[in-house]
């Protein structure tokens, strides 16, 4: 918001927050194609026209969503401390990045579908601040290997497959409940398997 433009007013703050809700539930069930500013506005319950007043059109309230999303993502491995313990310190990234595939599943698949578009609207966000933090927190994995308190694997890929077995819950959700059946909570299931998986691969030599 430039300095002179007026701050919005709480009614124009909720109007908004509703249509990146709605607009959320519409791009993660349809994709960014499949969706349209009369879906986005209906389920807001408002009227294309209100909805325009406060976004141009479909690629900015999809831009509006991508990039608060893109800070929630990022925050579960800003706060990977470098003076902890790092056994700890990775295991509680883990653990934040599953509770955040629990606790936001439609935003995960939106973000998985934006990749696998090639990421047309994110990349500049890709390969500016996600690639200077992934580069950023491979450095500190880096000196506790080097240092000899975790075992030495390659850093950025330890990352990824962070991402990959947490993520995967949210947005393979239906498969990984069909397979384990009912009666099985995929997210606690998952909590302590990757601790021990974790864990076994961290361990440095003695």
């Amino acid at each position: 918001m430039s300095a002179t433009a007026r701050p919005r007013s709480r009614i124009q703050q909720r109007n908004r927050e509703v249509i990146l809700d709605a607009a959320l539930e519409v791009f993660s069930a349809h994709g960014f194609r499949g969706a349209t500013l009369d879906q986005i506005a209906e389920v807001a319950g408002l009227s294309k026209p209100n909805l325009l007043y406060y976004f141009p059109s479909k690629e900015a309230v999809h831009k509006a969503l991508l990039t608060g999303l893109l800070d929630t993502w990022l925050d579960p491995l800003r706060a990977m401390d470098p003076a902890g313990d790092p056994l700890a310190e990775i295991l509680a990234y883990v653990r934040r990045k599953l509770d955040l595939a629990r606790d936001y599943p439609r935003e995960s698949r939106l973000f998985a579908g934006e990749i696998l578009q090639g990421a047309p609207r994110m990349r500049e966000a890709i390969e500016g601040d996600l690639r200077a933090l992934v580069t950023d927190k491979a450095a500190v994995l880096t000196r506790w290997m080097e240092e000899g308190r975790i075992a030495r694997v390659d850093p950025v890929h330890l990352i990824f497959s962070v991402w990959a077995l947490t993520q995967h819950y949210a947005d393979f959700d239906v498969q990984v409940r069909a397979v384990l059946g009912p009666g099985h909570d995929p997210f606690a299931e998952a909590g302590g398997f990757l601790d021990t998986l974790f864990t076994r691969l961290l361990k440095p030599d003695p």
